[in-house]
């Protein structure tokens, strides 16, 4: 049996999104960046200070990626855009599925390269509707097709491997990669299978020693896998429906985890206080930098 750790973090910010995703650390502004799915809001934690700001998308945004000092790249269900981080204001980049208005994008994150992972699915999650795909400058490239609800997106430090998630099937993937580009070298094979056992694999982020830190959704826990898929921690968290973490803070050696409240009922909401806000985890970890988007 695992050794499971209480929650010795804190709420980061007293407030809840329907579906908080997609968090990720900006060390040249000092922000974390997460976002509410559904409510169309890009969330902005400053981290030294605590003010917290939302921004207003006029799409379903789900990734963000740092480009420089004042640019950011957004995955959507619109596409992929450029946002000028001072002013908000958005610019087409790239389409993706464009022939697809029912899908939007969901989890994603980036290479070693500078090229960025990123999934889709059915808004209304249907099984086989997504696809996960690469992002190098322009060139868009569909890697792995038939995923129902792609999520845990993250990469070995060295690039040389990937993972993602499709939590429908509660399957984490392995695949050997490129780590010069991001490509698939094989065939994605299942690493971890979670079915059958309590809660729903989520979103991942790999630390400086390859070990995953996974969002156990509907599960109220973070699970820490070994680069051997060996399971070797869990840590609770004071939610049912943790989604995803990510590293932040000046030696990112902090662990934020976002959570949702969406498909949760008027008294399943009232009894998780905390369904939707954003955490620390309350454990020291080596997390390391996300790449950043290269144009």
């Amino acid at each position: 049996m695992i050794s499971t750790e209480s929650f010795k973090g804190e709420v980061l910010v007293d407030e809840s999104q329907e579906l908080g995703e997609g968090p990720t650390f900006d060390p040249l502004s000092g922000t974390l960046l997460w976002f509410d799915i559904l409510g169309k809001t890009l969330c902005e934690l400053t981290v030294e200070t605590g003010a917290f700001a939302k921004h207003a998308l006029p799409f379903l945004g789900s990734v963000i990626a740092v480009i420089d000092k004042d640019r950011q790249l957004i995955a959507s269900d619109q596409g992929l855009f450029v946002r000028e981080r001072a002013s908000g204001v958005l610019k087409p980049y790239a389409s993706l599925e464009a022939d697809k208005p029912q899908n939007r994008s969901n989890d994603g994150r980036m290479h070693p390269s500078g090229a960025l992972w990123i999934g889709t699915m059915s808004k209304t999650a249907d099984t086989g509707a997504g696809a996960i795909y690469h992002v190098a400058g322009t060139q868009v490239t569909k890697l792995f097709e038939a995923v129902s609800i792609p999520n845990g997106i993250c990469f070995s430090p060295d690039g040389a491997v990937g993972y993602f998630n499709d939590s429908k099937v509660n399957h984490m993937m392995r695949v050997d990669l490129n780590p010069e580009t991001g490509l698939p070298r094989g065939a994605p094979s299942v690493f971890i299978d979670q079915s059958g056992r309590k809660g729903v694999i989520d979103g991942s982020v790999v630390d400086v020693d390859g070990t995953i830190w996974n969002s156990n959704w509907d599960g109220g826990a973070v699970d820490r896998y070994g680069p051997d898929g060996r399971h070797i921690g869990r840590y609770e968290m004071p939610t049912r429906r943790p989604t995803c973490p990510a590293f932040f803070g000046s030696g990112f050696d902090r662990l934020a985890v976002t959570s949702c409240w969406e498909g949760m009922s008027d008294s399943e909401r009232a009894e998780d206080v905390h369904a939707g806000k954003i955490f620390e985890l309350g454990i020291p970890v080596k997390g390391k930098p996300e790449p950043f988007f290269k144009l």
